[in-house]
């Protein structure tokens, strides 16, 4: 797992073209929907990240017949020799989201027996509103041994208040309930793209889904669902952490294949630092010229500031001219990335749930390690405008969620290389 480390020589700005495809944060939810359907499904447009390796593996030990092209961005599911129910932890350790299976196997199978999921170490980020959603629709379940087991003969339609905003928990509630019996109603539902982009894929497989995007979604339950082909939506996150790269290095970035108008809070708070955005249909270009300008920022749900864009920013701002506070309400521990950002000269302290960032001229290159997946991508932006050489170390928490980050800013410009220890 700790097999790589990428070794970065900052100050050369990014100059150039780059693209981005299919979202993590969807992917990881489209794909294990597949096992709804009762015929072979096609999704397009998937990175090639760790997390879908995973979501991968775990596809085929439940039995059903995966026909994945990495190179194609395409992955086959025939869910109809799915034979199994159990994910052991070996496997879902690997990424939270293996708890989209939930959902999945339980209107598959009736029933599910997956380990406790793992993944990043950003918080607490409880199941409860999973766990009580699902009950409320007629599951059985327990967490029995680090494992959650789940039984039901169909589930039956439910009013479900969620007691806070959950992308995950919609998501996976969403899913239990296609083919439940009768209406399900979800209130204080996420409005996420990646939300919407599940919604949009299950309506093409046949299920009655209305109010996506909307805190109120309703889900009409049906008998079947029937194959289909999905494209994911872009990865937002990506395209966001490209464009900071940009305004960090001072530099002129064109990111493509992204959609703007899902980011348009992102590119907001860009516009703030000073930095000069050209936006189309689908590519936005940042130049900047000159240490930015201090951006304060809340992290909140959609369509507010996304907290996985809040370690890119703190970066940011620790090269910024001027003060700014960053305040995350979404996961209690997400400021891990703040004591390597000061190993390098930054200047932050912490007030509960604030970082309040003095930009400094300059950071220094060193040795810094990457504690999760948005933070190694702050901690990698840090580096490529740092003065001297910087080894980035755990960058297992980066392949999770970026395609081969470090060819795609070499190709920008940067002085990055992977080295294997």
């Amino acid at each position: 797992m700790d097999r790589y480390k990428l070794l970065i020589t900052g100050g050369a700005p990014l100059r150039g073209e780059t693209t981005v495809f299919g979202g993590k944060n969807t992917s990881v939810a489209v794909v294990p929907a597949m096992l709804l359907c009762d015929e072979p499904c096609v999704v397009e447009n998937l990175p090639d990240i760790e997390d879908i390796h995973v979501v991968y593996d775990m596809l085929n030990l439940l039995g059903a017949k995966v026909d994945y092209e990495p190179k194609a961005r395409r992955m086959t599911v025939d869910p109809r020799p799915v034979n199994s129910f159990h994910v052991p932890y070996q496997y879902t350790q690997r990424m939270r989201a293996s708890y989209y299976l939930w959902g999945a196997l339980l209107g598959r199978c009736g029933q599910c027996e997956v380990g406790y999921p793992g993944g990043c170490a950003i918080g607490a980020r409880p199941v409860d509103q999973h766990i009580r959603g699902l009950r409320q629709l007629g599951a059985t379940v327990d967490i029995d041994h680090g494992y959650v087991r789940a039984t039901a003969q169909r589930l039956k339609g439910a009013h479900i208040v969620t007691d806070m905003v959950t992308v995950t928990g919609t998501e996976n509630l969403v899913m239990a309930a296609v083919l439940a019996e009768g209406e399900t109603v979800i209130e204080n539902a996420a409005r996420e793209p990646e939300v919407v982009d599940l919604c949009d894929c299950l309506n093409a497989m046949g299920a009655h889904i209305t109010g996506a995007g909307t805190p109120v979604i309703s889900i009409e339950g049906v008998e079947r669902l029937h194959g289909a082909e999905h494209t994911v939506i872009a990865d937002r996150i990506e395209a966001g952490s490209f464009l900071v790269a940009g305004v960090v290095t001072q530099g002129d970035v064109l990111v493509t294949h992204c959609q703007p108008s899902q980011m348009e809070v992102v590119l907001d708070k860009l516009r703030a630092t000073g930095a000069v955005l050209d936006i189309g249909a689908d590519w936005v270009r940042v130049r900047m010229t000159g240490r930015p300008k201090p951006v304060s920022i809340r992290t909140v749900p959609h369509p507010g500031f996304p907290t996985d864009m809040q370690a890119q920013f703190m970066t940011l701002n620790c090269f910024a001219e001027g003060t700014a506070n960053i305040t995350e309400t979404i996961f209690e521990n997400r400021f891990m990335h703040v004591p390597e950002l000061c190993r390098m000269g930054a200047h932050i302290t912490i007030e509960g749930h604030t970082a309040i960032v003095e930009g400094v001229a300059q950071l220094t290159g060193t040795t810094i390690m990457a504690t999760d997946l948005r933070a190694s991508a702050s901690l990698v932006i840090a580096a490529l405008a740092a003065q001297g050489s910087s080894t980035v170390d755990r960058i297992y928490h980066l392949d999770r969620g970026y395609e081969r980050m470090e060819e795609k800013l070499r190709a920008l410009g940067a002085d990055i290389v992977r080295i294997d220890v």
